[in-house]
C-alpha cells in the first residue's frame, strides 16, 4: 500500500435510489479507510443534469444513516476539499479542460448530433479516435481561424481527449494485479459540453480524486474498462506522483449467477436491491427497502460484506469493528458473488437473536397496541426471549407469541384430530384441578407436581400434553408448556384449560 494517508470517496449519483451494490461498495471503501487511520469522503456526481431525480441526494444520505456507515467529510459534513457537490465546482473544471487544451491534450469538436448519426450509419463500428478524427469537424482538423470563429460565435462544441494509439496502458490493480489495454482501442472520450458547462464523469473524476487527495479508488468492476483512460488522463495532467491505487471489486450477480443483479430480479424473487423502501417522483412506482422489509442493518453490513470478500476463516457472523479488524482487499474475488437473499434471511435471524428482549418488546409494543393488547414491558420482554429463536423479522414477532396475550377462540382442526383423544376431555379437567392447588405456579414446581400426577395416574405423558398444549394455545406450536403456564400464570391458564374442554367436547 501506498505510503501516504489514505483518503477514499463514495461518488453516487443523485439519478433514483442507492443500490445495494453501491451499498457493499461504499463499505468496502469504510472498511478499507478504517482499518488504515484513513479518511472516508462522500461525493455527489450529478453533472449529469438529465438524469437528476428530486429526493435522491437526501434519500443516499438517509441510507447511510441508517447503516450507521459514517463520512469523514464530504456532502453535508464539510471538510477542506469542498465543495463536495460536483455541479458546484464548475468553474474548476472549466480551468482544468482548459490545462488540456493548451497543452494539446484535448481538443475543441463541433460535430452535431446529426452528423454523429450520420457517421455511425455510414461507418460500421465508428469510433471517435486517430484514425477517424482529421475526417471530423474539430479544432484539428479545422483551419484555426474557423475554430476561432466557431467559438467566438457561441457554436455548441464538446471538449475530447486526445488518446494516442498503439500504448499498452497498465493498470495495476489490487484485486485483479496487472491489466492491460492497448490504447488503440480507446475512443476520444468527451470532457466537456458546452452545452451545460460541465464536464463529464471522466474528467470531473480526475479532477476531483486529485484535488481531493483520493490515495485508493476502490468501485466496482464495471467501471474496470475505464482505469486505463484514467490514468491517461492522470499522465496528461503531470498528476503521476499522486495517481490512485485501483481496485475493482467483483459484481454482485443475480441469485441464479446468470448475469448482473438488477432491480427485476428483487421483483421477481421477492426480495429488495435498496436500503430504504423509495418512492419514484415520476412514475409514483414504490420499491421495498431492506429497513422497511424488517432486516436489522447490522445484518445487511455483515451481509454484504461477504458478498466477494472472506477473511479466510469460517467465521461468519462479525460486528462492524471485527469486519474494520479483518477486511483485506486482496482478499476479495475476481469473480462474481450471487445475491444469496436467503443467506440475507439468516443473518437477519441471527442478529435478532443478539438483541436485547427489552429493546425488541418495545418494537413489538405497537402491533401489540394496534390490537388493543397491552402487558408489562418485562412480560412482553421474558416472552420475546423465549420465542425470537422463531423469526427472522422482528415484525414476525407479534404473529409468533400472540397466543401468550390473547386466548384462543378457535381450535386447529388438524391439530383437534390428531391430539384431542376421547379422554382428553375428563384428563384436562383433571389437570385443571391439580394446578388450582398449586401456590408456588413457577416453571419447575408445576413440572415437578404434574409430571408425578401423570405417573400416579400411568397415563401417557405424550397425550396428557400434547392435549394441554392445544388447549392453551390453540394448536400445535409454541415452546416448553410450563414455560408458557409460567408466563400466563395460574388463573389464565386455568380459564383457557377449563374453557378448551367446553369448547372441544
Amino acid at each position: 500500500m501506498s505510503e501516504r494517508k489514505v483518503r477514499v470517496r463514495f461518488a453516487p449519483s443523485p439519478t433514483g435510489p442507492l443500490h445495494i451494490g453501491g451499498v457493499r461498495t461504499a463499505l468496502y471503501n469504510y472498511l478499507f479507510a478504517r482499518q488504515h487511520g484513513g479518511d472516508f469522503i462522500f461525493r455527489i456526481e450529478d453533472t449529469d443534469s438529465h438524469r437528476f431525480v428530486p429526493g435522491a441526494e437526501e434519500y443516499i444520505i438517509e441510507s447511510f444513516k441508517w447503516l450507521g456507515l459514517e463520512f469523514d467529510e464530504g456532502v453535508g459534513i464539510g471538510g477542506d476539499c469542498g465543495p463536495y457537490r460536483q455541479s458546484e465546482r464548475r468553474d474548476i473544471y472549466k480551468r482544468y479542460v482548459q490545462v488540456l487544451i493548451d497543452a494539446g491534450k484535448a481538443y475543441y469538436a463541433f460535430d452535431t448530433p446529426s452528423e454523429l448519426e450520420a457517421k455511425r450509419a455510414e461507418v460500421k463500428n465508428f469510433q471517435y479516435d486517430a484514425s477517424t478524427r482529421m475526417a471530423m469537424r474539430n479544432s484539428l482538423s479545422l483551419p484555426a481561424d474557423e475554430v476561432a470563429r466557431l467559438l467566438d460565435s457561441g457554436a455548441a462544441y464538446v471538449v475530447r481527449f486526445k488518446i494516442e494509439p498503439g500504448e499498452d496502458v497498465h493498470v495495476n490493480d489490487i484485486i485483479r494485479g496487472d491489466v492491460v489495454i492497448n490504447s488503440s482501442i480507446l475512443d476520444d472520450k468527451v470532457l466537456y459540453k458546452s452545452a451545460d458547462g460541465l464536464p463529464t464523469y471522466h474528467l470531473a473524476n480526475i479532477v476531483d480524486d486529485h484535488l481531493m487527495r483520493v490515495s485508493h479508488v476502490i468501485r466496482g468492476e464495471e467501471w474496470l474498462p475505464s482505469a486505463p483512460l484514467h490514468m491517461l488522463l492522470y499522465r496528461a495532467f503531470g498528476w503521476e506522483d499522486t495517481m490512485p491505487e485501483f481496485a475493482h471489486l467483483p459484481l454482485l450477480l443475480k441469485p441464479e449467477g446468470n448475469g448482473k443483479l438488477s432491480k427485476r430480479d428483487g421483483d421477481r424473487l421477492g426480495f429488495p436491491v435498496f436500503p430504504l423502501e423509495w418512492h419514484d417522483p415520476k412514475t409514483g412506482e414504490v420499491s421495498s427497502g431492506y429497513r422497511e422489509a424488517g432486516y436489522l442493518p447490522e445484518a445487511v453490513i455483515n451481509f454484504l460484506a461477504l458478498l466477494g470478500w472472506n477473511p479466510g476463516t469460517e467465521q461468519e457472523l462479525m460486528s462492524l469493528d471485527e469486519l474494520i479488524h479483518l477486511f483485506d482487499l486482496r482478499r476479495c474475488s475476481k469473480a462474481g458473488a450471487k445475491f444469496d437473499f436467503e443467506k440475507c434471511k439468516w443473518f437477519n435471524h441471527q442478529y435478532i437473536q443478539r438483541c436485547d428482549d427489552t429493546d425488541l418488546a418495545r418494537q413489538m409494543l405497537p402491533q401489540m397496541q394496534a390490537e388493543g393488547v397491552t402487558a408489562p414491558l418485562d412480560k412482553v420482554a421474558k416472552v420475546v426471549g423465549m420465542m425470537k429463536g422463531r423469526v427472522s423479522f422482528v415484525k414476525e414477532l407479534w404473529d409468533t407469541c400472540r397466543f401468550f396475550f390473547v386466548a384462543p377462540t378457535d381450535y386447529d382442526e388438524k391439530t383437534r384430530k390428531k391430539r384431542w383423544k376421547e379422554e382428553s376431555p375428563r384428563q384436562m379437567l383433571e389437570l385443571a384441578d391439580v394446578l388450582e392447588g398449586i401456590d408456588d405456579f413457577s416453571l419447575h414446581n408445576q413440572e415437578r407436581i404434574v409430571m408425578q400426577w401423570i405417573e400416579d395416574k400411568g397415563y401417557n405423558t405424550g397425550i396428557i400434553m400434547n392435549a394441554f398444549r392445544l388447549a392453551i394455545v390453540g394448536e400445535g406450536k409454541g415452546p416448553q408448556m410450563f414455560d408458557i403456564t409460567e408466563v400466563l400464570g395460574k388463573e389464565e391458564t386455568l380459564r383457557r384449560l377449563r374453557r378448551a374442554v367446553e369448547a372441544l367436547n
